[in-house]
Formats: C-alpha cells, sequence, structure tokens
C-alpha cells in the first residue's frame, strides 16, 4: 500500500482533505501488533477562524504546540483525561489546521483491537468515536507529533480510491456547542451508509 506523502497533507484547503481522507487506511504496528482500519469520519478545524479550534486566533501553547508543525504529523492529546484523539496535521508549517480522525472500520489486527477494548465481538461500538478508535488501534498521546508519512512508520496513512461524493455526508461537528457561529460549519464528512460511523451520524445539514 502506498502511504500518503506529506504533499496530500501540506494543502491549504484541510476541509477538503478531511474529505479525501474517507476511505484511506490508518496503520499501526506498535510491539510487532499491526493494526489497520479505513476512515469512514473526519472533522476538520482551522486557525486562526475557527472558535471551535484548539489554536483559535493562532494560540500556540504546549497543547496545541504540535498543531503549528508542517502537515504529515499526529496532534494527539487527551480529552477528559481519558481518551487519546488522533487528529492529522494539515497544511503549511504554521497554519494551524488538523483533521480529526472520528470513526474507523476495522480491517485487519482485529483481534488485538478486541483486546485493546475489552470486548469480545465485533461490532461498531469498537471503533465507532475518536476515543475508542484511538484505543482499538492502540494510539496514545506519546505518539503526539509523530510523522505519518514513513513507510514504516509507527503511525502511518495509506491511499485508497476517493469515495464518490454521493457517499459522502457533510454536516456539523459534535460537542462544540461553545463555538458559537462556527457551530453549523459543515465540517464533518462521513461516509453515507456505514455502520461504523459514530451515533451522532443522523445529525445533518
Amino acid at each position: 500500500m502506498t502511504i500518503l506523502s506529506a504533499g496530500f497533507y501540506r494543502r491549504e484547503d484541510t476541509v477538503q482533505i478531511a474529505k479525501e481522507l474517507l476511505g484511506k487506511v490508518i496503520i499501526t504496528e506498535f510491539n510487532g501488533l499491526r493494526t489497520s482500519a479505513r476512515i469512514v469520519e473526519t472533522e476538520a478545524y482551522k486557525a486562526p477562524e475557527d472558535k471551535a479550534c484548539h489554536a483559535y486566533l493562532n494560540r500556540n501553547t504546549k497543547r496545541t504546540s504540535t498543531m503549528f508543525l508542517p502537515g504529515g504529523v499526529a496532534y494527539i492529546y487527551l480529552c477528559y483525561g481519558i481518551h487519546h484523539l488522533f487528529n492529522v496535521v494539515t497544511g503549511p508549517e504554521g497554519a494551524a489546521h488538523a483533521v480529526l480522525i472520528r470513526a474507523v472500520e476495522p480491517i485487519t489486527g482485529i483481534e488485538t483491537m478486541l483486546q485493546r477494548r475489552g470486548l469480545e465481538k465485533l461490532k461498531p461500538q469498537l471503533s465507532a468515536g475518536p476515543g475508542v478508535m484511538s484505543k482499538a488501534l492502540g494510539i496514545e498521546k506519546q505518539y503526539d507529533a509523530i510523522s505519518l508519512t514513513a513507510p514504516a512508520g509507527l503511525i502511518r496513512i495509506a491511499d485508497a480510491p476517493d469515495l464518490a461524493d454521493s457517499e459522502i455526508i457533510a454536516g456539523p461537528r459534535v460537542g462544540i456547542d461553545y463555538a458559537e457561529e462556527c457551530v453549523d460549519w459543515p465540517w464533518r464528512f462521513y461516509q453515507r451508509d456505514s455502520r461504523w460511523v459514530s451515533k451522532t451520524r443522523k445529525k445533518k445539514l
């Protein structure tokens, strides 16, 4: 599988990148355990104007500094001190744009994913949501700022054919009620009819 190059991520239009990431394949390889899964749900975040973005107004802090790196690295942070959320940094250096990967459809290493999640059967709860998805794939905050473009990297994303526009639904992002006029921006994308999309899939424009 061809790993996405830095050029894919370093384009200016992070919203378009969020859409194009649907169907691409995340591969993780930690301690000899390899897993892979197809991306079915994403959200775009774009400084400085996006009030839902951690780097709103280009706030460069210890937490957000990774977002200012050149596109093609992982931005991973803890949500509520529990869930590791996996984002892909996009845009040129200093842009502070990122795409949150919200849900994936498991492909390989499913037994490993089930063990990590403490589940016995394959079902959407395994990886339909950003926190559970990261846990299933073994992604943790310690991998923040890691390159996603190395052919044998610990976390990498492989290319795959783009989904047809008819297969993609756009709608408001999830859990950003504080973001005022940005709340309804249609920057969340998911694959139509995929059972692996998070439960918020019915909310759309």
